[in-house]
């Protein structure tokens, strides 16, 4: 019998989202956003009419998320969508033994779709994130806390993100609640509530505590360790998605359209540009531009593997979702620092060697956008054309100045710029709950007035280092971006942005 493959179309909208909502301080609610945004319904009805015709079932249409879920045999899909199918097997870069994969070549629309739907997934199960950090065997040489790094960073005083929600998605993997409850008790803080939420049959599901932990599990306590001791007033509400398209794209959109609207997202995954798929990017984009319409601050990991990203091929490349225009995207330094007295010694860019550096670069996917034309952006690698550079801001992330955890009734030890990533997520909080209100897409306001060379108020920044093709300099760089945080600074710095002056 034909395997029998779900597909999910996305509609196009009956009119686009304005920039001025996107980039702007500006936001709406769900309903205004499905009432002024959503599609039109005969969009909905043309492409469930087209997919029967070519053999395919509707399983499901709905005009709120503009998706139409048709159902049929592998065999259908590929003759509806021109598809060269493929099977093989490969690592599950999350932990675990070989796994077998479905994957597939490029996807065509009928004719009669086309410039209708914008985007078609849920054929493919190859694995779409890699998670981003970087464990180690024994303690290394600096150690930090997250609150240690909170106050190096100078977080607003007087917040704790009260009344604020951060979300947190993880790509299956999982933590234990008593790990939570110790590592909270260890830091002196009250254990916050965590709210888990599944996707597509995927939960907060953790290893054997007997056997080393999977990097899905480092990743899933890392990240609600560092986001709820840095923003332990904040709802913490962790999502967590199977490692394909589908169940990404069906958590994000979970996180986007819920109520309350999460203040910040946190990704501390990703991939490579050029294996993302058109398809997959398209339908993210959507998702990230809804976000910031609502208010929401989405903030991505750049990537562990410095300029060259793994890709071995004498390039540079960036991650995705990071390269993402509507996306804040967090690189990685060396912190040098004395804890006890709030001294920062030192902060370069980080690069270990051996491949293990900050992600940053040129997006080969995304022109250079309007906010970040004075950011002295250099050319995409090996041409003339400009793109968006990458990241936005930094933070600590060499594992040999990590962050301390708890997890299978041990302390560990992490860095990457995947925990740099909840960091900047729960800066964001405290941030949005000082000045009583949600920031969504931050860059415009952070690089607004930038100066080429000269340091970003809100920022330090960290000009010495590289990461392979880049090297640190005085401004925006593609290593650690506008520089780490001065959180004070730059709550300060987005008041006079933000708030009208008679209310400063």
């Amino acid at each position: 019998m034909s395997e029998i493959v779900d597909l999910v179309l996305l509609v196009r909208r009956r009119r686009g989202i304005p920039a001025s909502l996107v980039r702007g301080l500006e936001s709406i609610t769900r309903d205004e956003l499905a009432d002024g945004y959503g599609p039109d319904p005969a969009d909905i009805t043309l492409t469930g009419k087209v997919m029967e015709r070519l053999g395919l079932r509707v399983a499901s249409a709905d005009a709120a998320s503009r998706r139409v879920v048709v159902k049929g045999p592998l065999a259908t899909v590929a003759e509806v969508f021109d598809a060269r199918i493929t099977h093989f097997e490969a690592d599950d870069p999350l932990g675990g033994s070989r796994v077998a994969y479905r994957g597939h070549g490029e996807l065509r629309l009928p004719v009669e779709l086309d410039g209708v739907v914008l985007s078609v997934f849920g054929l493919g199960t190859t694995p779409r994130a890699i998670p981003l950090f970087r464990s180690l065997a024994g303690r290394p040489q600096i150690v930090y806390t997250p609150p240690e790094l909170g106050s190096l960073y100078s977080f607003p005083g007087d917040t704790d993100g009260s009344g604020q929600t951060l979300a947190v998605i993880s790509v299956t993997g999982g933590w234990r609640q008593r790990d939570i409850d110790e590592y909270f008790a260890q830091l002196g803080l009250q254990t916050p509530a965590i709210r888990t939420v599944g996707i597509d049959g995927t939960g907060n599901a953790p290893g054997p505590a007997t056997e080393a932990p999977s990097p899905a599990d480092i990743e899933a306590v890392l990240d609600v360790q560092v986001a709820g001791s840095l923003a332990p007033g904040a709802q913490l509400v962790n999502y967590f998605a199977p490692n394909t398209d589908s169940g990404i794209l069906n958590a994000l959109r979970t996180a986007v359209h819920a109520t309350p609207a999460p203040t910040a997202i946190s990704l501390s995954w990703g991939s490579s540009e050029k294996s993302n798929s058109e398809h997959f990017v398209a339908a993210m984009e959507d998702l990230f531009m809804e976000a910031a319409a609502l208010g929401i601050t989405v903030c991505a990991a750049s990537g562990d593997a410095g300029s060259g990203n793994d890709e071995h091929d004498g390039g540079s490349h960036v991650n995705y979702p990071a390269s993402s225009p509507h996306v804040l995207a967090v690189g990685g330094t060396t912190l040098i620092a004395d804890p006890s007295t709030d001294t920062i010694h030192s902060e370069t860019a980080w690069n270990t060697g051996a491949g293990r550096a900050t992600g940053g670069g040129v997006s080969n996917l995304f022109d250079l956008p309007s906010w970040q034309a004075q950011a002295g952006v250099p050319n995409r690698f090996g041409t003339t054309k400009k793109g968006r550079g990458v990241p936005d801001v930094a933070a600590n992330a060499d594992g040999m100045t990590g962050y301390q955890i708890f997890m299978n009734g041990n302390t560990g030890f992490v860095g990457g710029t995947s925990p740099a990533t909840p960091l900047w997520a729960a800066l964001v909080c405290r941030l949005a709950q000082a000045l009583g209100r949600p920031l969504g897409l931050l860059q415009p306001l952070i690089y607004q007035d930038l100066v080429p060379g000269n340091v970003t108020p809100g920022f330090r920044d960290v000009a010495a280092g590289d990461n392979g093709a880049y090297a640190a300099a005085p401004g925006w760089d593609p290593n650690t971006g506008l520089g780490s945080p001065d959180g004070t600074a730059l709550l300060h710095a987005l008041q006079e942005r933000t708030l009208p002056e008679h209310t400063r």
